[in-house]
């Protein structure tokens, strides 16, 4: 079989409240459609009644039921065998010289608790507290939640399982491709795994991986898959539920399908940014993973600067102020990486290797990040890379964060267990006015 230029290979978890936009989304694929040049493949597990999963290969025009190439059953999203087989399939089946994979469903970011166990307990307990207050970034004032809101939550089961007074908890706990019948999710762990199990199929890194989710563009992320993916595009905020524009970003491929890996991240960002209005308060970025090492151990010496800075007052105030002022988003213990190192260099003027590290922080992200944008409100200080970085000491540092790589290799994980424990023993962070 002879090999095209790119197979785009789109992993749509729709068993969860998000059916009707993978629906959507797989119809704006077929606005351009598979060419003699690039392949555009799809699984699609539905919470439809039918609950089956189909594979697709998508053809300009038609229904979407012309395109149906196998009929799953019902499968589980959030197995990562179930991911592996969809990638084994479709390198065997559509061969080609570069490769994209697309996670499309909820997002999290890092933290990878059992969000349907958490649901469970909550759904079960003696909860009357129905009239208490959620966090203020998910409280828009009424007594609906957001399409966005409800992405970053998660499926139906889970919505319906907890009272609104249980959703300023259940914000922290994250990962991607949930499946809200058999109550699973890809954790980052088990992500890394069959990112690994594909380049092994492939023979190489995948050329792109996207994350038409929420909150997956952190710092722990990337470089959780660097050694199996060359570019990651995703976002530092919630997405609306409208996701990715795939006409526009798949017709850029079409028309020019000779298009570099770190060409057509580029234009993904471009493309999201641009079907957006002024309004949605949207991030994306694209990052080149081989930049992942160089950005931990920049952040490994900024941590130890941090750290010996938490034992000086005047340091500690500084790092505080930078802390309350940083960019964060929906789950609000994330901030902009670059944002936080520009703050720092300022509140903590004194103290030269603070402010070296910061520096060289930010010259690794220059290099780390290739596109990023940010459009509307609450996001305007976006670069394109969040950290982990709570600020809350009556919630302590979850030990699943001490799982992932970047908290093995690395001492920011070091350096937030000490910044905890000291707000523990002082007054709470509050923001000015």
């Amino acid at each position: 079989m002879k090999k095209k230029s790119w197979t785009v290979m789109v992993y749509l978890a729709g068993d969860n409240n998000l059916d009707s936009a993978g629906v959507t989304d797989l119809n704006e694929m077929k606005k351009i459609g598979s060419t003699n040049a690039l392949n555009i493949v799809a699984q699609f597990d539905r919470r439809a009644a039918s609950r089956q999963t189909h594979r697709y290969f998508l053809r300009k025009g038609g229904n979407l039921e012309s395109d149906v190439v196998d009929n799953l059953g019902e499968t589980n999203t959030g197995d990562p065998s179930v991911l592996t087989d969809f990638i084994v399939w479709s390198v065997q089946n559509y061969p080609a010289a570069r490769y994209m994979l697309v996670i499309w469903n909820h997002g999290g970011g890092w933290d990878d608790t059992d969000v349907y166990r958490l649901a469970r307990r909550v759904a079960g307990a003696n909860v009357t507290r129905r009239g208490a207050p959620i966090h203020p970034a998910l409280d828009d004032g009424s007594n609906s939640i957001s399409m966005r809101r409800i992405r970053i939550i998660g499926g139906r089961k889970f919505h319906r399982a907890l009272f609104r007074s249980s959703i300023e908890k259940a914000v922290r706990v994250r990962a991607i491709a949930y499946d809200d019948n058999a109550q699973d999710f890809l954790d980052n762990i088990e992500l890394k795994r069959v990112v690994v199990a594909a380049k092994k199929k492939i023979g190489r890194n995948l050329d792109i991986l996207g994350m038409d989710a929420c909150l997956m563009s952190m710092a722990e992320i990337g470089y959780q898959l660097r050694d199996s993916a060359d570019f990651t595009v995703g976002s530092e905020q919630t997405e609306p539920g409208d996701g990715w524009p795939y006409n526009t970003l798949l017709g850029d491929l079409a028309k020019n399908p000779n298009m570099k890996p770190g060409d057509l991240s580029k234009s993904i960002v471009k493309r999201y940014l641009a079907s957006y209005g002024t309004n949605d308060g949207v991030t994306q970025s694209a990052c080149d993973l081989s930049q992942a090492t160089a950005l931990l151990r920049s952040v490994d010496q900024l941590a130890t600067a941090l750290r010996n800075g938490l034992t000086d007052p005047v340091a500690r105030a500084g790092i505080s102020q930078s802390r309350l002022q940083v960019q964060s988003y929906d789950v609000p213990d994330y901030v902009d990486l670059r944002d936080l190192c520009e703050l720092l260099q300022s509140s903590c003027a004194g103290d030269k290797s603070i402010v070296k590290a910061a520096k060289a922080v930010n010259q690794a992200v220059d290099k780390y990040v290739v596109a990023s944008g940010a459009k509307g409100d609450g996001v305007a200080n976006s670069h394109g890379v969040s950290i982990h970085f709570p600020a809350d000491p009556s919630q302590p540092l979850s030990p699943l964060y001490g799982n992932l790589d970047f908290a093995k290799d690395g001492g920011w994980r070091k350096f937030l267990v000490e910044w905890l424990k000291t707000l523990q023993r002082r007054k709470p962070l509050r923001r000015r006015g």
